[in-house]
């Protein structure tokens, strides 16, 4: 079976489920939005939270995926930066717990989270992110041994913003034979980016994930356009329309794949663990069409939850609709 490699921020996530939007005037969190906040803050929120009844989840949009090319049975590494704290521990044995291979670095700061507000009525998701160590990642932290045997290297764009990290990891990538992925994560981050992420995909990487508002930021046109632009830049192009499916073009080749029926209680994760799917598909060489529904398939498990981890019934679920699915292409 083919390896993946992910580098992103290690990030516990820290849900909670409130009944109103309280909490998010009284912390001036626009709903909706992900803010950063500074570690003073960050640890008000999250001393706020506590007596309310929170959940911990290993999280971070490419541990999210990592997790779940893990747990399909994918060989799967990871590199970050944690502190050396609680949740730093809490993310480590999280990884180990779901067969990740894991290099956490260990930076001066505390470990990365994202508290995340689910509030009435749609379940929508506020973020107040404070980065902490994650942020503290730096292009000598990586070694070319951490990138040898691995066959895919899949990048969170969150770390776009640390343009010299991002560059000497596609590089080593590239040098060590890598099938490079990157997944947009945030349409501001793309916007703020723009020329270095263009680059950065024209001349490293294979396969594009990007949501309808971070394609339209990269391509400036909407998704059934958009697709196109980023094919031409890359060797496949993938545009998510979140409860209308994905679009996917790869030279002449184009699908549109349906989502499938959930029960949406929270969609956290559903784009990384899409990515999970599509790229599980691709390491057993199914064809497009093919590998767009295995991403289909566990994004629509995901969100009938809270938070980005697949309970244990629709994992199996999961992964016997994935069987009889690939069954149909032998």
């Amino acid at each position: 079976m083919k390896s993946i490699l992910g580098i992103g921020n290690a990030l516990t996530d820290i849900l909670a489920v409130l009944e109103d939007d309280s909490l998010l005037s009284q912390f001036h969190l626009p709903k909706g939005s992900m803010q950063h906040v500074d570690g003073t803050t960050g640890d008000k929120i999250w001393q706020t939270l506590k007596p309310l009844g929170v959940q911990y989840v290993a999280g971070g949009s490419a541990g999210n995926t990592l997790t779940g090319t893990a747990v399909l049975g994918m060989p799967s590494g990871f590199i970050g930066k944690v502190g050396d704290d609680e949740l730093g521990a809490l993310y480590l044995s999280d990884q180990k717990r779901n067969g990740i291979k894991s290099t956490l670095l260990k930076g001066v700061q505390s470990s990365g989270r994202a508290m995340v507000f689910i509030t009435a009525p749609n379940a929508e998701r506020t973020f107040a992110v404070h980065l902490g160590a994650a942020l503290e990642m730096v292009p000598e932290d990586l070694k070319p041994e951490y990138f040898e045997g691995y066959d895919y290297f899949h990048i969170e764009g969150y770390l776009v913003q640390n343009q010299q990290l991002l560059r000497h990891a596609v590089e080593l990538a590239k040098a060590a034979g890598c099938y490079i992925s990157i997944d947009l994560a945030s349409y501001n981050v793309v916007e703020s980016n723009d020329t270095f992420l263009h680059d950065i995909v024209e001349n490293y990487v294979d396969i594009v994930f990007a949501n309808e508002t971070e394609a339209q930021a990269f391509a400036k046109q909407e998704p059934e356009m958009a697709v196109e632009t980023i094919s031409k830049l890359c060797d496949i192009a993938i545009v998510k329309i979140g409860k209308e499916g994905s679009l996917i073009k790869s030279g002449e080749e184009f699908y549109r794949i349906n989502s499938y029926p959930a029960q949406t209680v929270d969609a956290t994760g559903a784009g990384d663990l899409y990515a999970a799917g599509f790229l599980y598909g691709h390491a057993l060489g199914m064809p497009l069409e093919t590998c767009g529904k295995i991403g289909s398939i566990i994004a629509a498990k995901v969100v009938e939850v809270v938070g980005p981890k697949i309970d244990i019934p629709r994992w199996k679920a999961a992964k016997q609709q994935i069987r009889e699915l690939i069954a149909e292409n032998l």
